[in-house]
């Protein structure tokens, strides 16, 4: 079985030392068809994720394990891992000499700071040109999870484009929709239980890097305030599961990618991972069956190890194999690959701006970011806006054309599939001439 190195969306990295740190108050197993759960002392409570998968929490997961591991009726066991702690991207301000470009399709008053609206020649990915020149389709609604570190969504240009929860009412402490989760009304916080064990329903920010995340993909439009998202059609559900330092765990991973399906979220943006995976497919697992059974296609950032090759030195989620992720490489303003991002013409499909990157930030301020993190949002808002207009395609054919229609760059070859940078109106072109045979 594959052996799998994950880097998040971090812009710098610390070795991983030793072994994994493990969870033990969880434990994956998985169970033949029509078997039963197996009694023990040690399982406190089980929850089906999907299929024959299930997550038990427990009084002592390793010992649990060895416990089921005589169990005819379990097919396998899976410990919760972490992902170990990293630091994430710093905040950067803009400086008095900053380039401000001219944007005719926004009157957003700082979006002329967000560089990758440019064209293809001038290394962006063409959001000004797409919208000067639109293709007059009635567009549809798109939802996007943002599965980070929680979003500020009262943020001035991210509550207007905020998903809310048609079945939850606010501030009443009650399971209104029956899901399982209390007010769960912009989104779940996955790292927050209540009393019951069950994750909470407010995913405020704690940390920049969600929000900011969130503005690159989708921050309102022609609103007179701060930037603009690339997409014009998008609800942004905010679901927190990457702690401030990055240490996130394959449950809270799962858990994220099987609330945002059940709820909508035809995409969803993972600017995070993790170095070793020392085997364990649940959340491979989890990204095949939200594809398959809800249409949803993942993101990932192929991560920021100074040019790591992930196709021999593994990284997660960026290089598990599954035809519903899409994984991202970050590219800079003078057109180069990012001095930090990954590569791997196996495992990373494309590339996209992720170098000094202006969005929105807590408390309504604006900043810049660098790393794969960034890139892969510039890749989803994209993706969202190519979704809005041809709302009929399934994620394996908007994977194929955004690969298809890069802008291609004869460096970039090598180092990925596709070979080139992200574009939104090449996507757009493309799907426009081709959707027929798609």
């Amino acid at each position: 079985m594959k052996r799998i190195l994950i880097i998040p969306i971090l812009f710098l990295t610390t070795a991983f030392a030793g072994s994994p740190k493990i969870d033990s108050t969880r434990l994956f197993i998985k169970l033949k068809s029509g078997a039963n759960m197996p009694e023990s002392q040690l399982i406190l409570k089980s929850k089906h994720l999907f299929k024959e998968n299930y997550i038990l929490t427990t009084t002592d997961a390793q010992s649990l394990a060895l416990e089921l591991a005589a169990n005819r009726d379990i097919i396998s066991t899976e410990n919760n891992y972490y992902a170990d702690a990293k630091q994430l991207p710093k905040e950067m301000h803009t400086k008095a000499n900053d380039p401000v470009m001219n944007f005719n399709a926004f009157n957003d008053p700082k979006a002329g700071r967000v560089w990758s609206f440019a064209s293809a020649a001038k290394n962006g990915v063409s959001v000004d040109k797409s919208y000067l020149s639109p293709l007059g389709l009635e567009k549809e609604e798109i939802i996007v999870a943002v599965v980070d570190t929680g979003v500020d969504y009262n943020h001035e240009d991210l509550k207007a484009v905020m998903w809310h929860n048609p079945g939850e009412i606010a501030g009443n402490n009650i399971d209104d929709d029956n899901n399982g989760y209390i007010d769960d009304v912009y989104g779940i916080n996955t790292m927050d239980k209540d009393a019951n064990g069950n994750s909470t329903g407010d995913p405020m920010a704690s940390h920049s890097h969600g929000t900011h995340v969130s503005g690159t993909i989708a921050a309102a439009q022609n609103n007179n305030v701060g930037i603009a998202g690339i997409a014009s059609n998008v609800k942004i559900m905010a679901i927190r599961a990457v702690p401030d330092n990055a240490d996130e765990t394959d449950a809270d991973v799962v858990e994220s990618y099987l609330y945002a399906a059940k709820h909508g979220a035809k995409l969803i943006n993972c600017s995070f991972g993790k170095r070793l995976n020392e085997g364990g497919m649940i959340v491979n697992e989890t990204i095949d069956h939200i594809g398959q059974d809800y249409g949803v296609l993942v993101f990932a950032a192929a991560g920021n190890d100074y040019g790591r090759n992930i196709d021999s030195d593994l990284v997660y989620p960026a290089s598990f194999q599954s035809d519903y992720l899409l994984v991202v490489a970050s590219t800079k303003k003078s057109g180069g690959l990012s001095w930090f991002s990954n590569v791997g013409v196996k495992n990373v499909d494309l590339a996209a701006p992720g170098s000094d990157i202006y969005s929105s930030v807590p408390g309504n301020r604006y900043a810049k970011m660098s790393g794969t993190s960034m890139a892969t949002p510039t890749s989803v808002g994209v993706a969202a806006e190519v979704l809005s207009n041809f709302p009929q395609l399934g994620p394996k054919q908007l994977k194929k054309v955004l690969m298809n229609a890069v802008t291609p760059i004869k460096k970039f070859k090598k180092k990925m599939a596709a070979g080139g940078r992200i574009d939104l109106y090449n996507s757009l072109q493309y799907t426009l001439e081709n959707y027929i045979n798609l």
